[in-house]
């Protein structure tokens, strides 16, 4: 399958259940050079010890300086190019395109994600569009279908244990496209708690290399890493052209692909 092909299968799971996962997307040799950005920035990440930009990365970090926890870094390529290189690779980037039907769509996210075992990171039940639309004039669909695709490449095995992400379907939540979360068991402010899932919870099982499409209005969350081993991912956001009217931290955030 040619890398810009995205499946009658695969926009099928995209418009119903609002993500799939497509396996072996990028090769070992890119993860490779992947990781060792991710071991430079995380322990550029400990030396910092407090939430800052450094090197045109926005380090979001929490706990005692001395030991912090790595939250997440957003626009992690401007400290790492090499991570805006895989944003670009056309496994990654002509799916998106072809999901938001443009030929040109603008960045957002180019995020570093580690969840370390026992580091305790975990994201609650949401929906991405609650940061990307956050208020009168922020936000604009603009294909009538969320305008926004995300992406997550796995760098390192996930599944049940180390904090592998969760989706629950629209069918699942009864959930109409485009309707945003508004009663429990979904609560954006409370951590997940391993074993709590609501009924028709999909758990992603996937291996360094799988990458996940989904769109704004799906919801997912995860829970911390209770394993022995790290669980990494990149995630990189893409608009269509038009929709987002809010600067995005970290430099060179927003940059329309591909590049001129």
């Amino acid at each position: 399958m040619a890398p810009s092909t995205v499946t009658e299968q695969e926009r099928a799971a995209f418009a119903d259940d609002g993500f799939f996962l497509r396996r072996g997307a990028i090769p070992e040799a890119t993860l490779q050079h992947a990781r060792a950005a991710f071991d430079r920035l995380y322990a550029k990440a400990q030396r910092r010890g407090v939430t800052g930009l450094e090197d045109g990365a926005h380090f979001v970090l929490s706990g005692e300086a001395a030991a912090p926890r790595v939250e997440r870094i957003v626009w992690a390529g401007g400290a790492e190019p090499l991570l805006l290189a895989i944003a670009e690779d056309p496994a990654i980037l002509s799916p998106a395109l072809a999901l938001l039907g443009s030929p040109h769509c603008d960045q957002l996210l180019c995020q570093a994600h580690f969840k370390m075992p026992g580091d305790g990171v975990s994201f609650a039940w949401h929906q991405d569009i609650q940061h990307r639309d956050k208020g009168p004039g922020t936000w604009e669909d603009i294909n009538g279908q969320g305008s926004y695709v995300q992406t997550i490449l796995l760098l390192d095995p996930m599944g049940p244990g180390n904090g592998a992400l969760k989706f629950l379907p629209r069918r699942t939540t009864g959930l109409t496209p485009g309707a945003r979360l508004s009663a429990a068991p979904f609560n954006y402010d409370e951590a997940m708690v391993p074993g709590e899932d609501p009924p028709g919870t999909v758990l992603i099982e996937g291996a360094p290399g799988d990458v996940l499409f989904f769109g704004p209005y799906a919801v997912h969350g995860s829970s911390p890493n209770e394993g022995t081993t790290p669980r990494r991912v990149l995630i990189n956001g893409y608009a269509h052209p038009g929709a987002n009217h809010r600067v995005y931290p970290g430099e060179g955030a927003g940059r329309r692909l591909p590049r001129p």
